[in-house]
Parts: structure tokens; sequence; C-alpha cells
């Protein structure tokens, strides 16, 4: 039978602790990522915000009003997009164009969302508007991948 062996390292005779806390910098915590979704239909982007927060480390604002799409981008500073094609308006296509002009916004990445192409044609490889996207319903997994595959890499350094 084995006996539990106490430790004799967390106080010397003294009652101060032996070593020294080690302080951990906001950039070496593995901080979530943040993923704006922009579609018109509301239940969509809150299943979706739910769905990823849930699955993943990430931070997910929906915006359910193209027209102020670019203002919440900049904003919100997210590492990747999603973004509906179809919304009344101010279409996904518009969105993109507006948010790649940002100087602030150029590089962020965008995944389209669709329903106007099949699962087929958009694991084709295809682009539109030279951005990569994923067919409406959309599937979770798939989703998870495309962002990950897409998003920036982050460099750990300490501050």
């Amino acid at each position: 039978m084995r006996r539990p062996v106490e430790a004799d390292f967390l106080r010397h005779d003294s009652g101060h602790l032996p070593f020294q806390p080690v302080v951990i910098t906001r950039s070496v915590i593995k901080e979530k990522r943040r993923i704006l979704i922009v579609d018109n239909d509301q239940n969509s982007t809150q299943l979706v915000r739910i769905l990823l927060e849930r699955s993943g480390p990430y931070l997910v604002l929906e915006e359910n009003d193209a027209t102020k799409a670019c203002q919440s981008a900049r904003d919100f500073r997210p590492d990747l997009i999603l973004l509906d094609i179809i919304m009344p308006g101010t279409d996904g296509g518009e969105v993109a164009a507006r948010i790649q002009a940002d100087p602030e916004l150029r590089n962020t990445p965008i995944i389209f969302l669709t329903g106007l192409v099949t699962r087929a044609e958009a694991k084709g490889g295809l682009r539109i508007q030279g951005h990569p996207f994923l067919a409406k319903p959309i599937s979770i997994p798939e989703l998870i991948n495309a962002i990950e595959e897409h998003l920036p890499a982050r460099v750990i350094g300490l501050e």
C-alpha cells in the first residue's frame, strides 16, 4: 500500500515562499481569436456564434446590418470575418470591397458564406473575389477547419 508523501516545498521556516511567482504577460496566454460574422439572418448568426464559442477559442461578434459591418470590424478588430453574400441593401461583395479598401482592415481574412453554391462547388477550390467560401447550410466542423486554415498565425513573445 502506498503512503502519501508530503511535499515541503511551499514554505521555508521563515514562512516566505522559496520562489518568486512567474509573471505571464498577456501575449503568452492563449487569447481567444476574434471572429466577426456578418449576415442579415439573426438566427443564423446567433447559432454560429454559440457553436463557435463552445467549440473553440473564439470570441464572436454578430453584425446583422451589412451597412454597419465595416464600422463593427474597425471597432472589434477581428482576426477573421465570416461574410454572407446575399443581404438586403449592401451585399457581401460590397462589404468585402470596403473592408479591403480600409488600411486598418485590408489584411483581415474573409470567408464568404453563401447559399448560391453547392458543397461540391465550395470544395472545388473556387474563390469569390479572391476569398474562400463555404456553402450554406454551414457544417460547423467544416467552418472551424476553414477558420483555422485562414486565421493569420500569431507570434507569441514576451512583452
